[in-house]
């Protein structure tokens, strides 16, 4: 297992994926607010390198609890 597969896998970290483009305005307003909104994760952040983000896609990020599973969505800046 390299170190990116550990990053992607460790179970600290929750679940990232990038939001296809297709779907940036549904769940925009699916949450009521416009991208300018949501929380900002920057581009240097290791899991959005590893995923390969860019500036300006919405991250989807997958935390679960032994309750339920939690979605947050962030906006990738500089």
């Amino acid at each position: 297992m390299g170190l990116a597969d550990f990053r992607l896998s460790h179970f600290l970290v929750p679940k990232h994926d990038v939001l296809a483009k297709s779907r940036h305005e549904e769940v925009l307003s699916s949450l009521g607010v416009d991208e300018n909104k949501l929380p900002k994760i920057k581009i240097t952040d290791p899991q959005v390198k590893l995923l390969g983000a860019k500036v300006g896609d919405i991250v989807k990020i997958t935390r679960e609890d032994p309750t339920r599973e939690n979605t947050y969505y962030r906006l990738v800046v500089k």
